[in-house]
């Protein structure tokens, strides 16, 4: 098979040229002269396309369409990326398609551009590179229209008395209730399985009882056309009003960064816009950072646009996602919303991009294909030559270079809408006033003062749990993970001990394992805040948004209502409650344990903390109350807090940014991290000692190589890891040397005692 090493070797950005040099040796599409040998891309860890031939007596299949084709002793869902009219593999030895499973390509060109860059620029398998692009159903080989199991209730079912059926089998009546509502069609099995996970256990009895009977139908198509006409929207301010002008004046590819500060109504520029080009018949395509907020944001685009938006992120079924995904292609979509794996949709008349919250780090994959879906928004839009819009506001220090270097244009709206005042900030030494259980007497003065004048308090900890260490009264031992470096959290509620990195969980201990002493919880978590919260200001309705409690299907949507209904009379909660939430009658935010980014080894530190408190100090004051946030710190004095209470997050970036460019850290210079895990130390460093000799002895001084060292978490989930980082300022050497490095790496008999990866553009280094 021949190796793959088709890609371009630069990013696709403003200012830079992308070089392209094709594996196809010759691509032909005319019927009578189409090349035989097909380059199919399999979704295996391997840097290459695989030669495969068309059915026997079937024409070749184009670009873009799916086969299934053996591979070893299995048969795989592939790819067609291209034609070739030779191989290096003899006639003999080049196995044939088993099934073409499309008459017409799933892929366009544009989409296997897109698919062909990212392989090339995260230097990843394009195989699975294609495999993140593709709908679930579509990768396991099921036509773009699927036919789908459906239940529904029979005609006997109408005269079943549901109440008395309750008595003595609850679930088999809350199946019923469920399916004669949905009416005469019943409902398709995923649907069903998302609603009531167990419902096919309840079922065998009213199947028994010809109650409910199975049936097939063909997917639903998605209907955009369900919701009343779109409202008008409130007059725009002068800045927003101008930041519109610039938008609607551009032609073609440009890249656009609104800066605004939180409430100054961002929201409203994008829906002008996204107006502007669905009124000339062209799709949008916005990415927000996690599922907590589309249901916000799609709540506003209905009412303001009249449009059912398609939404493509992991909250839907497989049917779900397919019926956006096949919209979106077709055109019948013409607004599309989905977190970061809807990059790939393809879209059938593209007019803009809009990529919300911009600076959030959940953008970019930290798992499989590391890819970006902010810059490859960015890749997107350039080689279809339509604008892209990223806002937020706390932009990263790489969007702020770009505008400084005149690549993106800069619009910046300072100030609040509607005349709303930004938040009073001030600090609370717990040096001088200690915390109890998290909350010093100064913060539960204000809670108290806040609630009795009718407004909304958020108390924000980037911790979930009741605390992040059980510690011995005795000896000092601490508990910890038998398979990672780390402590174990306490989750009280449930009496265990969890890990937050390997999931490891165990009953929570009374004493110590070494000495026998009394053990007790050290720290505070979002738990442990509940509690003591509740026992301060009980008859309060309190509620708490972390991962922990929102895991029922629903209730971050019920939490979020409750909150904007001003219902919950104090919030406790993690950066989950931080981003882009519109909470009217919120006045106070108190901000617990706020020193934990003061001394990171990160160079991200600063930047990081100042995003996360900007962003959560912006829930305060967005309606008619006056804001206030409170900062608890042991340190009042680091000079991080006047930086940010005097000039704000424009100030932290402008010294970031300089102290960036002394010392030669991203944006001014560019970062791959090779990671390796292993069961044994020595194999984890010494895969990477490998790299780091090959990247040497083809590198030139442009190149710094860092390592290998252990990762700051030496051992997770039962495996040693290390890591390896590459730095320069010059972008082409850093691709060039991953070139080489990632097919020797693959041939190498070390990789198999390993588990390793490429991060291009890391955010995460510790």
């Amino acid at each position: 098979h021949l190796p793959y090493f088709s890609l371009s070797n630069a990013f696709a950005r403003p200012g830079l040229t992308p070089r392209y040099s094709h594996y196809v040796k010759s691509v032909n599409n005319s019927p009578e002269s189409r090349p035989a040998i097909l380059k199919v891309a399999v979704n295996v860890p391997l840097s290459r396309a695989f030669d495969y031939l068309p059915p026997a007596g079937c024409p070749a299949p184009q670009p873009g369409c799916r086969v299934r084709v053996p591979f070893g002793a299995r048969r795989q869902v592939g790819v067609v990326l291209g034609h070739a009219d030779a191989s290096d593999l003899a006639p003999g030895r080049i196995r044939r398609c088993s099934e073409v499973l499309d008459d017409e390509p799933l892929l366009r060109p544009a989409d296997l551009g897109l698919i062909r860059f990212t392989s090339d620029y995260y230097h990843h398998p394009i195989g699975e590179v294609v495999a993140a692009a593709l709908p679930a159903l579509l990768r396991q080989g099921k036509p773009l229209h699927p036919v789908v199991e459906t239940v529904f209730a029979t005609a006997l079912a109408a005269s079943m008395d549901a109440e008395a059926l309750a008595t003595r089998a609850p679930k088999q009546a809350e199946l019923l209730e469920t399916l004669r509502d949905a009416g005469g069609n019943g409902m398709e099995a995923d649907e069903l399985t998302a609603l009531l996970p167990n419902w096919r256990r309840a079922a065998t009895g009213l199947f028994a009882k010809g109650l409910i009977e199975r049936g097939e139908a063909r997917a639903a198509d998605f209907d955009e056309s369900l919701v009343p006409a779109g409202t008008p929207g409130p007059e725009l301010n002068k800045e927003q009003q101008a930041a519109c002008d610039r938008l609607r004046d551009s032609k073609g590819f440009a890249a656009f960064l609104i800066e605004g500060v939180t409430g100054s109504g961002k929201t409203e520029v994008y829906l002008r816009h996204m107006q502007d080009v669905i009124e000339t018949g062209r799709q949008v395509l916005v990415l927000v950072p996690e599922i907590g907020l589309t249901p916000q944001l799609v709540s506003r685009l209905r009412k303001r646009l009249g449009i059912e938006p398609a939404l493509l992120h992991s909250g839907l079924t497989d049917t779900q996602r397919l019926a956006a995904w096949r919209a979106a292609r077709a055109g019948a979509a013409r607004l599309v919303v989905g977190t970061r794996s809807a990059i790939f949709t393809p879209l059938q008349n593209a007019g803009l991009i809009i990529v919300d919250e911009e600076h959030d780090p959940s953008f970019k994959q930290q798992e499989g294909l590391r890819y970006s879906a902010r810059d490859l928004a960015i890749v997107r839009a350039k080689r279809l030559d339509i604008p892209v819009v990223l806002g937020t506001a706390t932009p990263t220090l790489e969007m702020i270079q770009h505008c400084r270097a005149g690549k993106y244009q800069h619009l910046v709206l300072p100030h609040r809408a509607g005349g709303a005042r930004p938040p009073h900030i001030r600090l609370i030494d717990t040096g001088r006033t200690p915390a109890t259980d998290g909350i010093s007497e100064p913060l539960a003065a204000a809670i108290r003062r806040h609630l009795e004048a009718g407004g909304q308090t958020l108390i924000f900890l980037n911790r979930r749990g009741f605390a992040p260490t059980l510690i011995c009264s005795g000896c000092g031992h601490v508990a910890g993970c038998e398979r990672c470096d780390s402590r174990l959290t306490v989750h009280a509620r449930r009496q265990q001990l969890r890990c937050h990195h390997c999931g490891h969980v165990r009953p929570l201990d009374e004493r110590c394992s070494e000495c026998g002493e009394a053990v007790r919880p050290l720290g505070e978590g979002t738990e442990r805040l509940e509690d003591a919260l509740r026992a301060r200001f009980s008859g309060r309705r309190i509620t708490r948004v972390d991962s922990d409690s929102m895991q029922r299907k629903g209730a971050m949507s019920d939490a979020l209502d409750e909150a904007r209904e001003g219902s919950a009379d104090i919030l406790v909660g993690t950066q989950m409650l931080s981003k882009g939430h519109h909470f009217p009658q919120l006045s106070l935010v108190g901000i617990v344990n706020a020193d934990q980014g003061l001394f990171g080894t990160d160079f991200r530190s600063a930047e990081r903390m100042a995003q996360s408190i900007v962003q959560v100090a912006g829930r305060a004051g967005r309606a008619d109350r006056a804001g206030e946030v409170l900062i608890q710190t042991a340190f009042p004095d680091h000079p991080f807090w006047s930086t940010l209470i005097d000039g704000g997050y424009q100030r932290v970036a402008a010294e970031a940014l300089a102290e960036r460019e002394t010392t030669r850290w991203p944006p001014f210079t560019r970062l791959a991290l090779l990671r390796s895990a292993a069961h044994r130390h020595a194999d984890a460093h010494a895969f990477l000692e490998l790299a780091r000799r090959a990247v040497e002895a083809r590198a030139d001084d442009s190149l710094r190589v860092l390592g290998p060292v252990d990762a700051p978490m030496a051992r997770r989930a039962g495996r040693y890891r290390a890591q390896l980082l590459l730095q320069s300022a010059n972008r082409g050497a850093l691709h060039d040397a991953l070139r080489e490095l990632r097919p020797l790496l693959e041939q190498d008999p070390a990789a198999r005692r390993v588990r390793w990866s490429i991060d291009v553009d890391p955010i995460e280094l510790f």
